[in-house]
């Protein structure tokens, strides 16, 4: 059974002192405070590490699309139902096709073999706690990715870990603004 502990979700006004200013930049950057930001606030050294190891991934190597599809995939693997909701429309505002997040969130393939090659390859290495075999390492690298791109895979990994674990401790309720992206662990074989 799933610990859930009750966690407060903070707005900029009434944060823990060194969460204010990055709920602020937060508030300013999305137009709301997305309450996965809000309940990290509890911890303003979660918070920031989050905000900017975010920051570091947008720098990566890969695409937009392609970084999507990562924080897609390692969220669906780990059942994580707030992030594939928020990556789905999130995905959808920059342009990732339906199709590509349609087959993430169902855990199906992707009709473009080298976004297949990396959702299977961020599932794998997530999956196996970053224990890829080297027949999948292969394969991804086969479909044209390099080699620093295993790692910033492993970089989007650690990203979704730390969202990913807060949302499933503290049950960090969906906001409206993706609500119509929902998604339930229940309708996969995942988490």
């Amino acid at each position: 059974m799933e610990m859930r502990m009750d966690y407060e979700t903070y707005a900029v006004e009434d944060a823990p002192a060194g969460a204010k200013e990055l709920l602020a930049a937060a508030k300013k950057n999305y137009g709301f405070v997305p309450n996965l930001l809000g309940t990290m606030a509890e911890a303003p050294s979660l918070l920031k590490g989050y905000m900017t190891l975010a920051g570091i991934f947008e720098e990566s190597t890969l695409s937009a699309a392609e970084r999507q599809v990562v924080l897609l995939a390692v969220s669906r693997g780990n059942g994580c139902e707030y992030c594939v909701a928020a990556h789905t429309v999130i995905a959808s505002m920059q342009k990732v096709p339906a199709d590509v997040v349609a087959a993430v969130r169902s855990g199906g393939p992707i009709g473009d073999r080298k976004l297949e090659a990396l959702r299977a390859f961020a599932a794998a290495v997530a999956g196996s706690r970053g224990r890829p075999s080297e027949a999948q390492t292969e394969a991804f690298l086969a479909a044209g990715y390099e080699r620093r791109q295993v790692l910033e895979v492993v970089l989007g990994v650690g990203l979704k870990t730390l969202s990913n674990y807060t949302n499933h401790i503290a049950g960090t309720r969906l906001d409206g603004a993706f609500a119509s992206a929902a998604w339930s662990k229940e309708a996969c074989s995942c988490g």
